[in-house]
C-alpha cells in the first residue's frame, strides 16, 4: 500500500507533522507527495523488488482529477484506493468524502477508467458512515476501507501552543480501534461489498475483532513504528487461532453478527 499521491507535488504542512501521545499518534502531514513523478519511483520499485500485490492510494479534489490519476497509476497497481477521508488537507479527503453525491460520482468516474478493483477509504468523522459507504457502493466500488484517522489535537501546556504545525491532525493507533470496529460492524450490516478493516491493529486479537465485525482484509499502520515484524506476527496469530477453533477465515468474517 502506497502513501497517497495526487496530480501535482505537495510539500505538506509545516512541522511538527507527527507526535506520539498516550493514546496513539497524531499526524498532520498534509498529503506530501511527488505527484505524477511518483511513477518513476514505482517503476524502480517494481524492477528491484520481488513483485507483491500493490495497492496505489490516490487523492484528488474532484472526479476528473481522480480519473486522471487512476489512468496514470493503474498500470502499476493490483488495486486502487481512493483517499476520500484525510482529515487535515484542505480541499481534499474528508472535504470531498463527507458528501455522498461526490463520493458516488468520483467512484463511478474512476470505475469507468480502469478494470482494476477500486477501494474507497472512508472517514469516521461523519454522522453516519454507512451513508458514505452506500454512496461508494452505488458508484461501483469493489470494496470500502474503514477507517481513516479520527480528528484530534494536542497542546503543549508550557508554551500554550498546539503541538502540530497544522494545529490539528488525525489520531491513529490503539485508541481508535473501538471506533473502527463499530464502523466495520455497521458497514457489514449495510453493504454487500467487502470491507477492509483498519485502525489500531497491534496484535492478532485486534485484527480478529475487525474480522469478526465484518472485515475480509486488514491494514496495519501505526504498529509498524514499533515492530516491523507485526505483519507476520498478526498473520501467524490468526492462523493459529483458526486452527485451534477448527474454522476458516471465511467462517470468522462477520461472525459476531450471528452471535446475538
Amino acid at each position: 500500500m502506497t502513501k497517497s499521491v495526487g496530480l501535482t507535488p505537495r510539500e505538506g504542512h509545516p512541522g511538527p507533522v507527527l507526535v506520539e501521545t498516550s493514546s496513539g499518534f497524531l499526524n498532520a502531514l498534509g498529503l506530501p507527495n511527488a505527484g505524477l513523478a511518483f511513477t518513476a519511483e514505482l517503476e524502480q520499485l517494481i524492477a528491484e523488488v520481488e513483485r507483491k500485490p500493490l495497492i496505489v492510494s490516490i487523492f484528488g479534489a474532484n472526479a476528473d482529477e481522480f480519473a486522471e490519476l487512476a489512468t496514470t497509476f493503474c498500470r502499476f497497481a493490483d488495486a486502487l484506493e481512493l483517499n476520500l477521508s484525510c482529515p487535515h488537507a484542505r480541499g481534499y479527503g474528508i472535504e470531498v468524502g463527507s458528501e455522498p453525491a461526490l463520493v458516488q460520482s468520483i467512484t463511478r468516474s474512476v470505475k469507468k477508467q480502469v478494470k482494476l478493483p477500486v477501494w474507497v477509504k472512508l472517514t469516521p468523522n461523519v454522522t453516519d458512515i454507512t451513508e458514505i459507504g452506500h454512496a461508494a457502493e452505488k458508484g461501483g466500488a469493489d470494496a470500502v476501507v474503514a477507517i481513516n484517522t479520527v480528528k484530534g489535537m494536542a497542546i503543549d501546556v508550557e508554551s500554550g501552543r498546539p503541538v502540530l504545525g497544522n494545529v490539528f491532525g488525525g489520531l491513529s493507533g490503539g485508541a481508535i480501534r473501538p471506533v473502527a470496529v463499530k464502523c466495520v460492524y455497521d458497514l457489514y450490516e449495510a453493504l454487500r461489498i467487502p470491507i477492509v478493516g483498519v485502525g489500531g491493529v497491534g496484535s492478532y486479537e485486534d485484527a480478529l475483532e475487525l474480522i469478526m465485525a465484518g472485515a475480509k482484509a486488514i491494514q496495519i499502520g501505526s504498529a509498524v513504528a514499533g515492530d516491523l515484524s507485526i505483519f507476520e506476527r498478526v498473520s501467524d496469530g490468526i492462523d493459529r487461532y483458526l486452527a485451534r477453533k477448527g474454522i476458516t477465515l471465511e467462517d470468522a468474517v462477520g461472525s459476531v453478527h450471528e452471535s446475538h
